[in-house]
C-alpha cells in the first residue's frame, strides 16, 4: 500500500507539535507531484467548482446513532471537557485506558483517563466505552516485561471492572494496540513473549476465567491489511477465541476513501471462514495533520455511515480530555461545530452521493420535518441537489452555515451564518448553491418547511438513542421505522438493558411523556424510569394485541424536566434497580 505521508502507526506521539496542514495545501502538493489517489482520479482537478452533491431524502440509509463522534482519550475527569460541551455532540464510544493506566501520552507528565474514572460522565453524556488494556504500561511501545507480569496486569485490571458494579458502560476490552506494528518492538527483551496470535488467544482466556461477560475486541491493527486480518481470524475461530468487535486504525491522509473497501474486504474474509458479521469499530482515524480539519471530519462521517460501521474514535495525536481537538481549553473549535451539526441529526441517515472531493452526511426526520446536511471538501461555487421533499411541503426554509479553518487551538464561539433563504419544492426538489467555499471548511444545510415545524424535538426514536445491551431492529409499522427490542435483566450491569434518551427541552417544567411500545405477553411489563441520575419510578406496559415488532401500545407518565439538555433511562436492568417484569419493546418517547 501506498501512503501519503510517514508516520508511526500509533494513537499516541512522542516529540514536538507536528505542522498541521490545510487541505488545500497537501492536495496542491499531491498534484504538482502528479500522485494520482485511488478512486478519485488526478488530484488537481479536486478543488475545481462545479461539482454536486446529491441528497436523496426518500433512500433510507440507517437509523441515525452518531457512529463517528467518538475519541481515544478523548474524555479527562473533572471538567476536561465539561459535560455541557458533550452533551450537542451526541457522543457514542470511546477508547480509554485501562484502570490503574501508566500510560504518558504525547508526554503527558502523568496518567489521565483511567475508563472507570471516567465511566460516570460518558455514561451521563450518553457513551459507551472500550478498555485499552496494554495502556496500562507506562510507554508506547509498550514496555512489556514478561507473561508473568502481564497476566498479573490482566487480573488486577479484569478484576478492577468486574468490582466496578455500578459501571455500565464498558463495551469492550481491547487486547492489543497496533500488534501488526509494535507487538515485537514491545516484547524484543523477552524472548519468551511468542506471537502476537498466542498472545491474544492466552489473553483472550485469561480475561475469560475472570469476565464471561464483557466483549473482548480487536485486532486493534494500525492499519487495514487483508493478510493480517485473515490470519488473525482464522487463528481465531480455530482457537475459539473469536473477537465480538472488529478493530482496526484508518489514519494515513485520505483514509476515509478506502473505508467501504476494508469493510467489504473484511466481511468477504467473514464468509470465507463461515463467521456470521459482526461490528466494526474504527477506533482510531485521521492523520495528525488533517483531525483537526472540519471537512476531513465530515468525510469520515460519510464513509463510516455508507460503510455500516458500529463506532469509530477520533485519534489522539495531541491533548488527552479535548475530544482529540474538538475543544481547546474547553471551549469549541471550528471543527466542533461539524460534529454538533452531525450530533444534531436525529431520524434516518439517509443516502448522499458525492461528485469528486464534495461530499457529506444527510439525515431526515419525519417528526420534526427536518432534514440536516454536514458536507464539505471542496473549494469554490458548487451546488447541493436535495430530492424527496414532497413531506415538507411547497416551500422550504433553507439556513445555511459554515465552520471556520482553524485548527485545535483556536476558538469559534459559534458557527458562521452564512444565508437563510425560502426555495420553493419542485418535482420534491430543491438545488441550492453555495458559493466562495472553502475546502477546509465544514458547512451545514438546515433545511424545515416554512410553516408548521416543530418549536423544538419532541419526537425521540428508542433506534437513536444509546442502546445497552439491546437491539436495534426494523419494523414497517414502527415509527420512522427502527424500534428497540431484546430488552432484559440479568442483576449484572454489564449485561442488564436498558435505553437513555438525551433530551434537549426549552423549559423547566413537567413534561407528559408518551411511551410508544410493544408488549406480546399476554399481561403488564414494566421498565424502570429514571432520569438525570434521580430515583427509579415503574413504568407499566399493558398487553398489545398487534405482536411483537409492531409496537402499537403507548402510556403516558410524568417527567420533571431541566432546561437544556436531559438523560433519560427506561431499564429492564440498571444498577439501584432491581429490574422490571415482563418483556417489553420501545418505539419512541414524545414529550409534550
Amino acid at each position: 500500500m501506498t501512503h501519503l505521508h510517514v508516520q508511526p502507526r500509533s494513537g499516541r506521539r512522542r516529540g514536538g507539535p507536528l505542522r498541521t496542514r490545510r487541505l488545500a495545501a497537501v492536495l496542491c502538493t499531491l498534484a504538482a507531484a502528479g500522485t494520482v489517489l485511488a478512486g478519485f482520479g488526478p488530484a488537481s482537478p479536486a478543488l475545481a467548482a462545479g461539482n454536486t452533491l446529491t441528497v436523496n431524502v426518500g433512500t433510507t440509509v440507517r437509523p441515525v446513532t452518531h457512529v463517528a463522534a467518538g475519541g481515544l482519550y478523548g474524555v479527562d475527569t473533572g471538567s476536561t471537557p465539561p459535560l455541557s460541551q458533550l452533551y450537542p455532540l451526541h457522543v457514542n464510544t470511546f477508547t480509554q485506558p485501562p484502570p490503574g493506566t501508566q500510560q504518558l501520552g504525547n508526554g503527558a507528565s502523568s496518567p489521565c483517563c483511567d475508563g472507570l474514572q471516567v465511566a460516570g460522565k460518558i455514561t451521563s453524556a450518553g457513551g459507551q466505552q472500550y478498555l485499552r488494556l496494554p495502556d496500562v504500561f507506562s510507554t508506547f511501545p509498550y514496555n512489556w516485561v514478561s507473561w508473568p507480569d502481564w497476566e498479573s496486569k490482566i487480573k488486577t485490571m479484569i478484576t478492577a471492572r468486574v468490582n466496578a458494579t455500578s459501571t455500565t458502560n464498558i463495551a469492550g476490552y481491547e487486547i492489543w494496540n497496533e500488534p501488526d506494528a509494535n507487538w515485537t518492538t514491545s516484547t524484543k527483551n523477552d524472548p519468551n513473549a511468542g506471537s502476537y496470535l498466542d498472545m491474544w488467544t492466552r489473553t483472550y482466556r485469561d480475561i475469560r476465567a475472570i469476565d464471561t461477560l464483557t466483549p473482548i475486541i480487536g485486532p486493534g491493527a494500525s492499519a487495514y491489511d487483508h493478510d493480517f486480518m485473515l490470519s488473525f481470524m482464522t487463528n481465531a475461530k480455530n482457537t475459539n477465541t473469536l473477537p465480538s468487535v472488529a478493530v482496526w486504525h484508518e489514519l494515513d491522509d485520505f483514509s476515509y476513501q478506502n473505508v467501504q473497501a476494508h469493510v467489504a474486504d473484511f466481511r468477504a474474509i467473514e464468509d470465507s471462514l463461515g463467521l456470521p458479521h459482526i461490528p466494526i469499530s474504527i477506533n482510531e482515524y485521521a492523520s495528525p495533520g488533517q483531525v483537526d480539519q472540519p471537512s476531513i471530519g465530515v468525510h469520515y462521517m460519510a464513509a463510516f455511515e455508507r460503510a455500516g460501521i458500529a463506532n469509530a474514535e477520533r485519534a489522539y495525536w495531541y491533548e488527552a480530555g479535548t475530544m482529540d481537538g474538538l475543544l481547546y481549553r474547553n471551549q469549541p473549535t471550528a471543527s466542533y461545530w461539524a460534529y454538533k451539526w452531525y450530533g444534531d441529526q436525529s431520524g434516518n441517515v439517509v443516502e448522499t452521493v458525492p461528485q469528486s472531493y464534495l461530499d457529506g452526511v444527510a439525515s431526515y426526520d419525519a417528526s420534526r420535518k427536518q432534514v440536516n446536511v454536514v458536507f464539505g471538501g471542496d473549494s469554490g461555487a458548487n451546488t447541493v441537489r436535495v430530492n424527496g421533499l414532497s413531506g415538507l411541503g411547497n416551500q422550504v426554509s433553507v439556513q445555511l452555515s459554515s465552520t471556520n479553518t482553524t485548527g485545535r487551538t483556536t476558538n469559534q464561539a459559534a458557527p458562521n451564518t452564512v444565508s437563510t433563504t425560502t426555495y420553493s419544492v419542485v418535482n420534491g426538489s430543491i438545488t441550492v448553491p453555495v458559493s466562495n467555499m472553502d475546502a477546509v471548511a465544514a458547512y451545514q444545510l438546515l433545511i424545515t418547511p416554512t410553516t408548521g415545524a416543530p418549536t423544538y424535538q419532541q419526537t425521540y426514536e428508542a433506534e437513536n438513542a444509546t442502546v445497552v445491551n439491546a437491539s436495534r431492529l426494523s419494523s414497517p409499522t414502527a415509527s420512522n421505522g427502527g424500534y428497540v427490542g431484546r430488552i432484559d435483566d440479568s442483576g449484572d450491569a454489564r449485561t442488564d438493558s436498558f435505553v437513555d434518551f438525551l433530551v434537549n427541552v426549552p423549559t423547566a417544567r413537567a413534561y407528559t411523556m408518551s411511551v410508544k411500545y410493544a408488549n406480546a405477553t399476554g399481561a403488564n411489563a414494566t421498565q424502570g424510569l429514571a432520569y438525570n441520575g434521580g430515583g427509579f419510578s415503574t413504568v407499566t406496559y399493558p398487553p398489545t394485541t398487534s405482536g411483537w415488532g409492531n409496537p402499537t401500545g403507548s402510556v403516558d407518565v410524568t417527567v420533571q424536566l431541566q432546561a437544556g439538555y436531559n438523560v433519560i433511562r427506561l431499564a429492564k436492568g440498571a444498577p439501584n434497580y432491581a429490574g422490571g417484569t415482563g418483556y417489553a419493546e420501545l418505539d419512541s418517547i414524545h414529550l409534550q
